[in-house]
């Protein structure tokens, strides 16, 4: 039995750029070397030949919306029902991981039941495949140290979190905005500790275009960046990092958030969605708290009304 699976439904293995990103990202999976299963799920072009040629597994078969982009719903449900693995971690095609994304994981596990643990990524400018002979974990260290760029706060890359966590989840258009903010959202309101590892994980971001999407545009700007968002139960479940209640220290101590004015405000204003589960009194204490940008939404929902 493996202790983790790493799943994801990867872009198309077309564009040679895109190759040698997602390729180093796999390899840097591959190299973790700690009982790690991999899946690549999807049928685009190339994805069973680099499945077969990385040497790992391979699932095509994948429910598609109408636009024909993989359903995040179906894509999960794959992973937990191809694996016997305790551990399942969603992470991006592009991203480069280090030993102890797993350690870390296995760790929490031993002393939490149910958890969801993400953080922030670097970003790297990588145009050539890495060399993942003996050191390559410091070599990548350094380039994080001399030439990667901290990415904002905002969503996460990764989501670690026990099999039996997130059995039920909208059918999210994968590669669009929106979903990964439902998961910090659904991980709140479902009571589970969602675990802050920005400062303890690093995990690296390879730099690309968007030249893959509809008219080359970045996935938020998508009408399926809308209907996830819809999906997701609207703009009041965009949470994001800074609604972490936990945090993994570099020492690896596992604690809640400190208090601050700012973070008293957040949780009351967020407290009718993650304990009442109201969408409406969400709403309302959103425009209690944000006046003006109620009032600009109201309008720009009405002015849009006006205009059918």
């Amino acid at each position: 039995m493996s202790d983790l699976t790493i799943f994801i439904s990867p872009k198309g293995f077309e564009r040679e750029h895109i190759i040698t990103i997602q390729t180093n990202a796999i390899r840097s999976w591959k190299a973790l070397n700690r009982g790690v299963d991999i899946v690549l799920i999807g049928d685009d072009p190339g994805v069973a030949e680099a499945a077969k040629s990385l040497g790992v597994r391979f699932v095509g078969d994948v429910r598609r919306n109408e636009s024909g982009t993989p359903l995040l719903s179906d894509i999960f449900e794959i992973a937990r029902r191809t694996s016997d693995a305790p551990l399942l971690a969603y992470v991006n095609a592009d991203i480069i991981l280090f030993p102890e994304f797993v350690d870390i994981a296995k760790r929490i596990a031993v002393s939490e039941e149910k958890f969801l643990l993400v953080g922030q990524r670097w970003d790297l400018d990588q145009r050539a495949l890495i060399d993942y002979s003996d050191g390559w974990e410091a070599r990548l260290k350094e380039d994080i140290r001399t030439r990667a760029r901290r990415h904002p706060i905002g969503g996460s890359d990764y989501f670690i979190f026990p099999r039996d966590c997130f059995r039920s989840i909208p059918d999210f258009a994968i590669g669009r905005s929106g979903w990964d903010n439902w998961m910090f959202y659904e991980a709140r309101r479902q009571g589970w500790k969602l675990i802050d590892c920005s400062e303890a994980i690093d995990i690296i971001h390879q730099d690309h275009d968007y030249a893959h999407l509809p008219g080359g545009q970045a996935h938020y700007r998508l009408p399926e960046s809308a209907k996830n968002v819809e999906l997701g139960g609207g703009k009041r479940t965009i949470f994001n990092l800074s609604d972490c209640d936990f945090a993994l220290t570099k020492d690896l101590e596992l604690k809640r958030r400190p208090f601050s004015f700012n973070r008293a405000l957040r949780e009351i204003e967020i407290f009718p969605l993650i304990r009442m589960n109201s969408k409406f009194l969400g709403n309302v204490f959103f425009a209690l708290f944000h006046p003006r940008k109620a009032y600009r939404e109201l309008r720009a929902k009405f002015g849009k009304k006006g205009k059918r």
